[in-house]
């Protein structure tokens, strides 16, 4: 069973410092986040701080837990292993952390890329994990602001310019990105399409 220090030792021994520093924010805006939007907040507690747990992996072995756990591995994620982080992180969470909660796993599984019919835990992680206070990037502030008045629009805000700066980039897009906006897009305003 896990507990909190053994999660810390963990994270302290496997990510950056700064990395770290960035999962102690996570966790404490989605601890924020959660008491919002009625969710527990110990598994936000602990979806946080963990959801970077395999940040570091090599790209070889992030490839390889990742299909161990029963990931399709895309094009896009072959292309851009860092994708895959969220995966191999819900794989060391259950695996050697011995978290066994899924809303747990899948929101660690799911923070990068999101995906279609998030659950509350899931869409609070994704957006903790965006708006951070440690994250200062243009646009940030707009997007911090929404996600404690409707975690909704404040994700769709994410999706946005989360695609914009992708192909600004030149990069390839996931697929469970623009699934995740269009769902979101789809159920948020269904009535006014």
């Amino acid at each position: 069973m896990w507990t909190e220090d053994k999660i810390v030792q963990y994270l302290k021994e496997n990510l950056k410092e700064s990395r770290f520093k960035h999962s102690i924010s996570v966790m404490d805006t989605a601890i924020k986040l959660a008491d919002i939007y009625g969710e527990d907040i110990e598994k936000a507690k602990i979806a946080g701080l963990v959801h970077d747990c395999a940040k570091y992996l090599q790209r070889e072995r992030m490839l390889s837990v990742a299909r161990e756990y029963g990931y399709d591995i895309t094009k896009v994620c072959f292309k851009n292993s860092s994708l895959l982080h969220g995966v191999a992180g819900a794989y060391v969470a259950k695996n050697i952390i011995g978290i066994e909660d899924e809303d747990i796993l899948n929101s660690i599984a799911y923070h990068t890329t999101g995906r279609r019919n998030m659950s509350m835990l899931e869409k609070i992680i994704f957006i903790a994990d965006y708006i951070e206070p440690l994250r200062d990037f243009p646009g940030v502030d707009v997007v911090r602001e929404m996600a404690f008045k409707d975690i909704d629009k404040s994700l769709i805000m994410a999706f946005d310019r989360t695609i914009k700066y992708v192909i600004e980039k030149g990069q390839l897009l996931h697929n469970d990105t623009v699934e995740a906006r269009n769902y979101m897009i789809c159920e948020k305003y269904v009535e006014e399409i």
